[in-house]
């Protein structure tokens, strides 16, 4: 099990702190200094979808120029702005036993395990 994101987001550290409270044992693997590896990220897009993964809500969108916005057309440009700019990823995302699980709540996280 691992636990992908960025360690200073709130909602990557909320499922740090419960996925610790319940005993649970995750790797964690930190996109600012491990990477995004290109095939796994086409891989967790084939599962969830590109629009799901590609965070719109996020300051780093927010920051984009409306041209670099509007570039995002498509999975292949989505994924290149995820790949040049890992903070575009949302987050945190869950994988237990290779299916991707995007970000977190309580209930999501209790169903999860229960």
């Amino acid at each position: 099990m691992t636990l992908y994101g960025i360690p200073n987001c709130t909602t990557v550290k909320k499922a740090r702190a419960w996925l610790a409270d319940h005993q649970l044992d995750v790797a964690f693997h930190d996109f600012k200094k491990q990477g995004v590896d290109p095939a796994w990220l086409a891989r967790v897009a084939a599962q969830t979808g590109w629009q799901a993964l590609l965070n719109t809500r996020g300051t780093t969108w927010r920051k984009l120029s409306d041209a670099e916005k509007a570039a995002v057309s498509d999975e292949a440009s989505a994924l290149a702005l995820m790949q040049a700019q890992s903070s575009v990823i949302k987050r945190p995302l869950l994988e237990i036993e290779g299916t991707y699980h995007l970000g977190f709540s309580e209930a999501q996280y209790q169903d999860l395990f229960d």
